[in-house]
């Protein structure tokens, strides 16, 4: 049997051999349909006082560089303070509309069932996200998907504006071994990300890349989503086989 004893910054270290998934959340684990952008658009208006009229790309991208390149397409330069300003703002609005986020957005297939199985098998689960901590653990929560996540071993993005950046500080961290860690994720810079660290990683194609945008960009394996809970656990078990 594996035991686990807390590493100095609340991950784990194993005497066995650990395994532990680092999670992506939007269009991995969720959808928000629209919700996610109302809600950015609201905060962003408290926080520069204009209407935001469009927004920077997402897909990939951490929150502060999303808040910068966003406030750009509006004419403006923003600092630190600003965006710390945007991101109290923007949690201000998913705990305040969390029902709405509740009804309109929703789990992807085979996600709650992949996050359950994982505990069971006993891989442990935290998170490597674009989003800051208080909206990632609202997200997860409002779809219960939160139940087996340690948050204290994840990376957001409040804590760097580049993806590789918050797997390094992950893997941190949880003390984990790098070839004891898998990351999951939906897009090139999921992947990019993970290979930065040698991390392997398994791609989904349940976002807007597809599955051969995802290959090309260096994924160990792609799925089109995460309804076959059998063959992600004998992927994150270290099966060479590419789908």
């Amino acid at each position: 049997m594996m035991t686990y004893r807390y590493g100095i910054m609340g991950g784990w270290r194993g005497s066995g051999m650990a395994q532990l998934v680092l999670w992506d959340i939007d269009h991995t684990l969720i959808a928000t349909r629209g919700v996610g952008r109302a809600l950015s658009a609201a905060a962003f208006e408290a926080t520069l006082g204009l209407p935001m009229r469009e927004q920077a790309k997402v897909d990939g991208i951490t929150e502060p560089v999303i808040f910068r390149e966003t406030a750009r397409l509006h004419g403006l330069e923003t600092d630190r303070s600003a965006f710390e300003r945007f991101a109290r703002a923007l949690a201000e609005q998913h705990l305040k509309r969390a029902a709405e986020l509740r009804e309109r957005g929703h789990a992807l297939p085979g996600a709650a069932a992949a996050v359950a199985a994982l505990a069971d098998a006993g891989v442990h689960q935290t998170v490597v996200t674009g989003n800051v901590r208080p909206v990632a653990e609202i997200k997860l929560a409002v779809f219960g998907l939160d139940q087996h996540i340690n948050w204290d071993a994840g990376a957001y993005g409040e804590d760097d504006d580049v993806r590789s950046e918050l797997v390094r500080l992950a893997l941190g961290r949880s003390g984990v071994e790098v070839a004891d860690v898998v990351l999951i994720g939906d897009t090139p810079a999921d992947v990019e990300g993970g290979r930065a660290n040698g991390v392997r990683v398994i791609a989904v194609a349940s976002g807007r890349s597809t599955a051969p945008e995802l290959r090309h960009a260096g994924a160990d394996a792609v799925v089109p989503d995460l309804r076959d809970t059998k063959l992600l656990l004998e992927l994150i078990r270290g099966s060479e086989r590419r789908v």
